[in-house]
């Protein structure tokens, strides 16, 4: 199947999981980061048991604080 993930299409196994996409993708410390499936959050609690479908689109972000 097909999915876009961070901006790049890539051909990727049936019944991948967030979690599985997250170590593929080698995601720099995926303790923090918040996925986004088709613009709708995914909590991370279920990146175990998310299973990806053809066509989605999925993309990594870090949120960052700071100033004053």
């Amino acid at each position: 199947m097909t999915i876009t993930a961070a901006g790049n299409k890539k051909e990727v196994a049936d019944g991948l999981t967030v979690a599985q996409l997250i170590i593929d993708e080698k995601v720099e410390t995926p303790e923090y980061v918040t996925v986004t499936i088709n613009d709708e959050f995914v909590e991370s609690g279920t990146f175990e048991s998310t299973v990806l479908k053809d066509g989605d689109v999925v993309e990594f972000l870090y949120f960052m604080g700071g100033g004053q």
